[in-house]
C-alpha cells in the first residue's frame, strides 16, 4: 500500500543563481516581420520577459505560497507523484481531484483550491465544500524524476484511483480537469464510473484523442456556428508542438533543458495563443504567472518528461474498458469556454457523455482556472450540488 510523506519545496540557492546566469547569457534570435507572433514567440517580448525573470521575479515568494498548502509526495506503481491535499471545511465535503494539462503545472489551479475547499471564507455556502486534491501529472513539476516509460493519460487515471482510494482513503470521489486533465477525467468516468460521484470538464475530446468517436459535421447545431472551423484551424495551424512531442520529444528536450529563455518561448507562446487574451498575454497572465510556470519546469527539469506524455499517448493507444453507451458513464458537467482551442458540439457531448450540465461561459479560453477562476468555481459547485 503506497504511503504519503509531507513535501516542502526548497530549491537550493545555487540552482536559482544558475538560472539567473543562464538568463543573462541568452543569445536571442533575430526577429523580423513578427509583430503579431505569426512566426512564434515575439523576440522583443521574450527579451522583456527574460529581463524581468532575471532581475525582478521572486521565486522565494512563490515557494512560500506553494508551501502554505499541504504538499505531499508518494510513489504509485513506480511513478513519483506530488500533490496538494486541502481538506474541506463544511458539513460534508466531496473529495475532488483536479487535474492540469500541458503546458500547465499544478500551480495553474491555485486560484480555485481554497475557494472550493473552504467556501465560507469567501462568503459562500460551506455546504459546497470539497476535499481538494491537486496532483502534478507524472513527469511534470515535482512529480519527478519520471524514469518509467508507458505513462500516459489512461494509465494516469488508474494512478489517480490508487491515489484517492489507497493513499487518501476515499471510497468514492469526484474529478475535474482541462487539457490532459480533461481526458484523464473522462477516462475515470469511463473505466471507473462506479468509483466516481461525477466529473466536470472544461475541455471536451474523445478518449481516442483525434481518432474514432469524434463529432460529425451534422452534430454542430444552432449557436455553434464556426465551432468546427475553429477546431480545423487549431489542428492545421497550431498543433506543430504536438506533432514534435508525439514523435521526437527528446530532441527538443535537449534544447529546452539547457536554455531557460528557449523554454519560456516554447511555453509562453501557448499561453498567448490558447487563452482569451486578444493578443495581449498580460491581460490574462502577469509576468509573475509566466515566470512561475517556466521556473517550475526549469527547476524540476521536467520539460522532457512532460513532452513524452504526448509520445506515450500515441504509442500506447487507449482501449475501451466497455462497449456501453455513453462511453463516459459518470454524471458529467461541462463548462464551455468559447475561446478554447477547439469546441465540441452539444449533440456529440450528449451521445458520448452522461451529460447532466452544459454551461456556455461568457469569456475565457484554454486555461480556465487561471483566466476565469470564479465562474469555474461557481459552475463546479452548482453541478456537484445536485450530486451531494
Amino acid at each position: 500500500m503506497p504511503t504519503k510523506e509531507r513535501f516542502t519545496v526548497a530549491i537550493p540557492d545555487a540552482a536559482l543563481a544558475d538560472l539567473k546566469d543562464r538568463l543573462a547569457r541568452t543569445r536571442f534570435p533575430g526577429d523580423f516581420g513578427n509583430p503579431n507572433w505569426e512566426y512564434g514567440t515575439n523576440t522583443a517580448y521574450l527579451k522583456e520577459l527574460v529581463e524581468y525573470w532575471r532581475t525582478q521575479y521572486d521565486w522565494r515568494k512563490v515557494e512560500r505560497q506553494i508551501n502554505s498548502y499541504a504538499n505531499y509526495k508518494t510513489e504509485i506503481d513506480g511513478v513519483p507523484i506530488h500533490f496538494i491535499h486541502e481538506p474541506g471545511k463544511g458539513p460534508n465535503p466531496i473529495p475532488l481531484i483536479l487535474t492540469h494539462g500541458w503546458p500547465w503545472t499544478f500551480w495553474d489551479l491555485h486560484k480555485v483550491i481554497r475557494p472550493l475547499a473552504d467556501p465560507a471564507s469567501y462568503g459562500d455556502d460551506p455546504k459546497d465544500a470539497f476535499d481538494v486534491v491537486v496532483p502534478s501529472l507524472p513527469g511534470y513539476g515535482f512529480s519527478t524524476p519520471l524514469t518509467k516509460t508507458g505513462v500516459n493519460y489512461w494509465t494516469t487515471a488508474d494512478l489517480w484511483v490508487k491515489l484517492m482510494q489507497d493513499v487518501l482513503g476515499y471510497k468514492k470521489f469526484a474529478a475535474e480537469g482541462g487539457d490532459w486533465g480533461a481526458i484523464i477525467t473522462e477516462q475515470l468516468g469511463h473505466k471507473h464510473a462506479d468509483k466516481l460521484i461525477g466529473i466536470y470538464l472544461h475541455l471536451l475530446i474523445q478518449l481516442t484523442l483525434f481518432g474514432e468517436g469524434g463529432p460529425k459535421p451534422e452534430d454542430f447545431g444552432p449557436g455553434e456556428e464556426g465551432w468546427a472551423e475553429r477546431g480545423k484551424h487549431f489542428f492545421e495551424e497550431e498543433s506543430g508542438y504536438s506533432a514534435i512531442q508525439m514523435t521526437k520529444p527528446q530532441t527538443v528536450a535537449s534544447a529546452l533543458n539547457d536554455s531557460p529563455a528557449g523554454l519560456a518561448a516554447w511555453l509562453v507562446e501557448k499561453r498567448r495563443t490558447w487563452s482569451d487574451c486578444g493578443g495581449d498575454i498580460e491581460k490574462r497572465f502577469s509576468k509573475d504567472d509566466l515566470c512561475t510556470t517556466a521556473t517550475i519546469y526549469w527547476l524540476t527539469e521536467s520539460y522532457g518528461t512532460s513532452a513524452r506524455y504526448y509520445y506515450e499517448a500515441v504509442h500506447n493507444p487507449w482501449k475501451p474498458s466497455h462497449n456501453r453507451t455513453p462511453i463516459v458513464e459518470a454524471p458529467t458537467g461541462a463548462g464551455v469556454f468559447l475561446k478554447e482551442v477547439f469546441l465540441m458540439p452539444r449533440k456529440w457531448a450528449e451521445r458520448y457523455l452522461n451529460l447532466k450540465r452544459w454551461t456556455i461561459m461568457p469569456s475565457g479560453g484554454h486555461f480556465a482556472p487561471m483566466e476565469e477562476p470564479q465562474v469555474l468555481i461557481d459552475d463546479i459547485r452548482a453541478f456537484f450540488r445536485t450530486l451531494r
